[in-house]
């Protein structure tokens, strides 16, 4: 089965790449707006930060194919306690936090309005394997537009999302994309920072980043089942 993965940054791309081993000149190559490293069961591309930008990347990436599969990775926000700086979260929902309206009462989703979806439910399947496989905790991620950066916002966003372990900028942009492919889709976090205050000289993007190569070697083994079973079942 070879995987789409999608990131924001070369950091993070260039992260999930380690994880087959020695590729430092991996098989590159072009695609509109972005380039696609081949390493592995891997086709990594880094696109953008924000859902639009992810969207539209994972969209050429996958006209690119075919996949079996895509997978939004990177680094992110951790909600204290349940995903702590250096852990690992794979999502039950991808869910778009901000996409709505603003009102008198408070925040109206999407769906609230009348129109659109503002929620992606991963394989159930899929994500008990990676978790399994990997040691992730499982979440719903929060896909936000404008980066948590008070405690009160942090505490706005479990009020409406009591099951969010992490928030992050493109998993929901990947998921729509994937959605209209008709290719499942996974988000996995590694935490580098805690969502709230903004305070850098807390934050851990090297282990988080490091999380993440560990996180993309465990899964080869768990790629290869699902292909295997996928092949008996034809």
């Amino acid at each position: 089965m070879r995987v789409l993965v999608v990131t924001a940054v070369p950091a993070e791309r260039d992260a999930v790449t380690r994880a087959s081993g020695d590729v430092s000149e991996p098989s590159v190559r072009r695609i509109p707006g972005a380039e696609l490293h081949r390493a592995g069961p891997f086709d990594v591309l880094a696109g953008g930060a924000g859902p639009a930008a992810a969207a539209a990347a994972t969209a050429f990436g996958l006209a690119s194919g075919p996949y079996g599969l895509v997978v939004s990775a990177g680094i992110g926000g951790g909600f204290a306690p349940v995903a702590p700086v250096g852990s690992l979260v794979v999502a039950s929902g991808i869910v778009a936090a901000d996409l709505g309206a603003e009102t008198p009462g408070g925040f109206v989703p999407v769906t609230g309005l009348g129109f659109g979806r503002d929620r992606f439910t991963p394989p159930p399947a899929q994500v008990r394997d990676v978790a399994a496989a990997t040691g992730a905790l499982t979440a719903e991620i929060l896909t936000v537009s404008t980066v948590t950066g008070s405690a009160a916002r942090a505490a706005a966003l479990l009020a409406a999302h009591p099951r969010a372990g992490a928030e992050a900028m493109e998993g929901f942009g990947v998921a729509e994309a994937a959605e209209r492919a008709g290719v499942p889709a996974l988000e996995i976090r590694a935490v580098s920072n805690a969502v709230g205050p903004r305070d850098r000289d807390a934050w851990r993007i090297g282990d988080a980043l490091a999380a993440l190569t560990d996180a993309f070697g465990k899964l080869v083994p768990v790629l290869e089942g699902w292909t295997h079973h996928d092949r008996n079942d034809s």
